[in-house]
């Protein structure tokens, strides 16, 4: 929360910060959390359900996704946001192809919305935006991402800037106007990652 505050702080006078925590521990097991849904950027076969998971940081519970696809997600629809934060904690499986985790937000549709990743295969952080399918690099930067471990992942947005925290350290500030409207948050993969996610949490910026 610190991260977010400081990041307000430069831009508004008078700023709070509304926000939500959910764990998959009221989920059962083989289903996605209420309000939420999931599918696939491009082609393929994403497969998302809460299961246990005994490393969890929340135990028991995490959501996981284990099929495969161009770009799988899992969102929660009925939250729309503009300005505000989104944050996980992730642990990357396995994986041939990729091994990625990230979350989305201004979600519109399987199509439009904004994703910053974090991957063990590349060893990187990076932060996107995708418009009719297609998915546009804003930034790269390096980062040490171990494979079976478990990470955070945030970020913040307010108009067109946006911060990318990786476990508690910044590594990307950018500023794009690609996509301004408010959307949902979520969660998202790449390819054949095998990815856990749990205590995701989300916030609006209220003035």
């Amino acid at each position: 929360m610190q991260g977010i505050l400081l990041f307000l702080a430069a831009s508004l006078v008078s700023t709070t910060v509304m926000s939500q925590a959910e764990n998959f521990d009221q989920t059962a097991v083989g289903a996605l959390p209420s309000g939420w849904v999931s599918g696939v950027t491009g082609f393929g076969s994403p497969v998302w359900a809460v299961t246990v998971d005994p490393t969890a940081p929340s135990k028991p519970n995490v959501l996981k996704q284990s099929g495969s696809g161009t770009y799988p997600w899992a969102v929660k629809k009925d939250v729309a946001i503009a300005d505000g934060f989104v944050e996980t904690r992730f642990k990357a499986i396995s994986g041939r192809e990729d091994q990625a985790g990230g979350v989305v937000w201004r979600w519109q549709d399987g199509r439009t919305y904004y994703v910053a990743r974090a991957n063990a295969n590349e060893d990187n952080v990076s932060l996107y935006y995708t418009t009719l399918g297609i998915r546009s690099t804003i930034k790269y930067v390096n980062a040490p991402v171990p494979l079976n471990v478990w990470h955070s992942l945030r970020a913040e947005f307010q108009g067109n800037k946006i911060r990318v925290l990786f476990d508690g350290k910044l590594y990307i500030e950018a500023e794009d106007d690609h996509i301004k409207e408010p959307g949902a948050v979520g969660v998202w993969t790449k390819a054949d990652s095998v990815t856990v996610f749990d205590d995701f949490q989300f916030g609006v910026v209220a003035k």
